[in-house]
């Protein structure tokens, strides 16, 4: 938060973290299973109207040009119902873990041998699915980990979710600028592992192809791994049936190291994309399609076809 924010600001905050505590207060009377559902059936019935409806159709049609009419229409109430299951489940995360039964683990054995080795490493994954699981995971299986994620605009909303996660071990952390990257840096250097979503825009990133279009990546976490020649450890979470889910750890994403680096971190963030690419054509209704993914020229040519 950048100065001191206006009365009428701080008010609004204020008033948008009470309805935040009310929502997740009800929610969390709630069977986990009934509040996953209703979850899927407002998005479902109130996704449609609202604007992010449009930024999710375009998206669809540039990663699927062949998708016909009934099919981007399957594909867009289908992310909608898995986006509701995911924000209602929000408040209920700790009730998603490996120990309550609702989350297997595929690949468990890899976790284990980084936690029992302490090698520093750096786990990529995208919003598949619920992707807070991921970070249940990784710290049930006895990683210290930070989790990176994008922090609230509300800072009194963004406290609350800090301070909720730290309940049950996951360290939340949102890198801002020169000093974000430092701190990552320094936790790499005491031996301790981050994690990182690869998979939205970032405008200062690299270009690189995705679903055949550059986007723009985040080197971060290749970079990370070329400097102290970490593991890249991709993981994914797929949506088993309503509020129940695996938790996929790949094998790791091999890294060049031939001496020339921009050559290497262009190559390290191709193969993430890829990586992010290929899970989401494995299970395309639990992307986070509401997202401008591409440059504003993508979206520009692709109205052009349309005519």
């Amino acid at each position: 938060m950048n100065g001191k924010p206006s009365r009428w600001r701080d008010l609004t905050w204020r008033i948008e973290a009470a309805a935040f505590d009310v929502a997740s207060a009800i929610l969390r009377l709630l069977p986990v299973d009934l509040a996953s559902d209703l979850g899927a059936a407002l998005f479902r019935a109130l996704g449609p109207l609202t604007g992010s409806h449009r930024i999710a159709e375009r998206n669809i049609r540039l990663a699927f040009p062949d998708l016909d009419g009934a099919g981007r229409a399957a594909l867009l109430r289908a992310q909608w119902e898995n986006l509701g299951r995911t924000f209602f489940e929000f408040p209920l995360t700790d009730r998603l873990t490996p120990a309550s039964g609702r989350v297997e683990v595929e690949g468990r054995e890899r976790l284990a041998e980084i936690a029992a080795e302490r090698r520093a490493t750096v786990f990529i994954s995208g919003h598949f699915s619920n992707w807070e699981v991921m970070a249940m995971a990784i710290i049930d299986a006895g990683i210290d980990c930070q989790i990176t994620y994008r922090a609230a605009n509300n800072p009194y909303v963004d406290r609350r979710i800090r301070e909720r996660r730290a309940r049950y071990g996951v360290r939340l952390f949102a890198p801002k600028g020169e000093d974000g990257a430092r701190e990552l840096l320094e936790a790499m250097k005491r031996g301790e592992s981050v994690a990182l979503m690869n998979d939205q825009k970032f405008n200062a990133g690299l270009e690189a192809s995705f679903f055949g279009h550059p986007a723009h990546t985040a080197s971060g976490p290749t970079r990370l791994a070329l400097r102290f020649g970490a593991l890249l450890q991709p993981l994914s979470v797929q949506r088993a049936r309503g509020a129940r889910f695996k938790v996929v750890v790949h094998d790791p994403i091999p890294l060049d190291q031939t001496g020339d680096r921009a050559a290497d971190l262009a190559a390290g963030v191709a193969k993430v994309n890829a990586f992010v690419e290929a899970r989401v054509r494995e299970r395309p209704a639990e992307w986070f399609w509401v997202h401008k993914r591409w440059p504003a020229a993508v979206y520009a040519e692709l109205a052009q076809r349309r005519g």
